[in-house]
């Protein structure tokens, strides 16, 4: 499905903000305003061909507007692009764990390692930056051949070759197997049938290779979702351990080692790297794409928002992000011509409710009118104006309200649970709950329980304490417990230690890979690698009639639109607003807003370049 990400911003520390919500004034949030975290950007894609069975190869480019406005491109200068505050980038090749799989790392990863198929923020395939040059399909949507671009070379010079895809395709997997060595399992394993719904995949030549399924599978699915996952790395140089287990242990090993990436076929090179401080690139000299013309770019570790914005102020950032919590404070950054570009992720932010077998909460979360409840007590049209400024439309589902798409249906457009405390605490006395010293107890059990959320963001502070609130009108009593997203996501991603946390909030879900066909396989069905506990057989069963193959578009919307509307109302999470990312950059820096991909979340960062500089700054 997607790559984790959280909430963003960018502002300074030790500020009071009280937000009165909805002329509600006997409520007021208080909250410092803290340290900052990062990038929220992502998308999903739609197949691209039916009726004659080819995924069109001709050139779709990423954007049609260029920085021409800004003049020339001139050569030289530096780009410093501030990573999520509190974020280390730890994850270095183009495969990962749970625990490394998130929207920062592969920011640089696919700087560095291009991906077999790039999606714009259409949803279409980018041919002109995919590794892929085409791909053809059976109308049983059980055979599919991937050609490569032979016009690809790996840094070395070597051409990037079905030998280089099958290399991926080994290591993939043998990292999904049960027995994988740790840091595995590979994130991806059961997205897009990866690797156990597989027949066969074998080269066909120096620039093909054709992957035979099982079974029948959805061709958009299957193209979105299993192919896409498969970035080629460089065989020459990483496959030298004829064991496979060994191989895996060995790229498990190396992939938190930033100096090993030394082959690259992407449009930049790593240079040097210091943990909570930089990483800073050079562009490959050999890219076979559009070639970057600074002299470097460097990811930048932000301590805390005040940082950041200082930094912003100063140019020692010359790319970053705005806090929405303090949006009343662009003008330090606009009065000196900084831009700032509002970016909404295909996906959603959520609630995480454990559910892991073993937990202490899943014998309550299981219960549907829990959730319910739950789900009753969250204001979103609050979150969204009194603490985002309207950046933070609210989502109903598993599809956004906020890009619209085709896959939105009327259904999840608007609340199917509307706020509302009185309603919520109603429904659970009517489930046999009554309040006991203002906590709703049934038995040995109470609605009490420690919600982790990511530090770092006033306004994720802001919102779990209007939740801690409302949430207490029901009856229900929440502990919040900030940390540092990168800790977040490893505590609540271990179904192996359940018993470490109950609830979580500050983390999104955005179809930018392993898939990006928005159906719920690795996030909702029984089992999912990336899920927290829910099973439920309807919704498994609606989750594999997405990937079946379809007579019609019409046919195969319905039964999305089925999965949807039922995840939707079931509530696997309880759903969150999609919160805007703020993009700040500064006014000498182009080519940010036309090729940030927003909805992707991942720019095409050799397009950005510098003016008034000279080579070698």
């Amino acid at each position: 499905m997607a790559k984790r990400s959280h909430t963003q911003n960018t502002m300074p520390s030790s500020i009071q903000a009280k937000l009165a919500v909805k002329n509600r004034h006997r409520r007021m949030v208080t909250a410092t305003i803290a340290l900052s975290t990062g990038v929220v950007l992502a998308v999903s894609g739609c197949g691209t061909s039916s009726s004659n069975h080819t995924a069109n190869s001709s050139a779709t480019n990423n954007s049609g507007t260029t920085a021409a406005s800004a003049g020339k491109p001139t050569p030289g200068g530096t780009i410093t692009f501030a990573v999520s505050a509190q974020t280390n980038l730890n994850w270095f090749i183009p495969i990962a764990n749970s625990g490394a799989d998130s929207v920062a790392n592969f920011q640089m990863i696919y700087d560095m390692y291009k991906p077999l198929l790039w999606i714009n923020p259409n949803y279409s395939i980018n041919w002109n930056s995919s590794i892929a040059d085409k791909i053809t399909y059976n109308k049983a949507g059980t055979v599919y051949h991937v050609y490569l671009n032979p016009k690809w070379h790996w840094s070395n010079g070597q051409p990037v070759t079905s030998k280089d895809l099958m290399f991926t395709w080994n290591v993939v997997k043998a990292a999904s197997a049960n027995n994988a060595p740790s840091p595995w399992p590979y994130v991806g394993v059961g997205t897009g049938d990866i690797p156990n719904g597989i027949k066969s995949v074998v080269p066909n030549g120096k620039y093909e290779v054709t992957f035979t399924l099982d079974k029948p599978a959805n061709q958009h699915w299957f193209i979105y979702n299993g192919i896409i996952q498969l970035v080629p790395m460089p065989a020459s140089v990483w496959d030298i351990h004829k064991n496979i287990m060994t191989e895996i242990k060995y790229l498990g090993t190396e992939a938190t080692n930033p100096s090993f990436d030394t082959v690259v076929d992407g449009p930049f090179k790593m240079k040097d790297a210091v943990p909570s401080q930089s990483w800073t690139l050079v562009p490959n000299p050999n890219y076979d794409g559009h070639k970057s013309i600074v002299d470097k770019l460097v990811f930048a570790y932000q301590a805390s928002t005040a940082a950041e914005f200082s930094a912003l102020k100063t140019g020692t950032v010359n790319v970053g992000y705005l806090d929405l919590s303090q949006y009343g404070s662009r003008s330090a950054l606009t009065s000196m011509g900084d831009k700032i570009t509002p970016e909404y992720g295909f996906g959603f932010f959520e609630t995480q409710l454990n559910m892991f077998k073993g937990s202490t909460t899943a014998p309550i979360f299981d219960h549907l009118y829990v959730r319910q409840a739950l789900q009753m007590g969250i204001d979103q049209q609050s979150v969204d104006t009194a603490i985002y400024h309207g950046y933070a439309p609210p989502v109903y589902g598993p599809i956004p309200t906020t890009p619209q798409t085709q896959y939105l249906d009327p259904l999840q457009s608007k609340p199917i649970y509307p706020f509302n405390p009185a309603a919520g605490k109603k429904l659970l006395e009517q489930h046999g709950w009554k309040e006991v010293n203002g906590v709703m107890t049934k038995g040995n059990e109470k609605m009490k329980f420690v919600m982790l959320y990511t530090s770092g963001s006033a306004a994720a502070q802001d919102t779990v304490e209007l939740m801690k609130q409302d949430w207490a009108e029901e009856g229900v009593d929440v502990t919040l417990k900030p940390m540092p997203f990168s800790t977040l996501i490893s505590v609540t991603s271990n179904p192996k230690a359940p018993k470490t946390w109950e609830m979580a909030n500050g983390s999104g879900w955005f179809y930018n890979g392993p898939g990006y066909y928005p159906t719920g396989g690795q996030l909702f069905a029984t089992g999912a690698p990336s899920g927290f506990g829910y099973s439920n057989k309807t919704e498994d069963a609606l989750i594999a009639a997405t990937h079946q193959p379809y007579a019609s578009d019409a046919a195969n919307m319905a039964a999305f639109q089925k999965y949807a509307d039922f995840t939707a109302r079931h509530l696997p999470f309880l759903w969150n607003n999609n919160y805007a990312t703020l993009v700040v950059s500064a006014p000498n820096v182009h080519g940010v807003a036309e090729y940030y991909d927003g909805a992707v979340g991942f720019p095409q960062m050799q397009y950005w370049w510098v003016s008034g500089a000279t080579s070698g700054n």
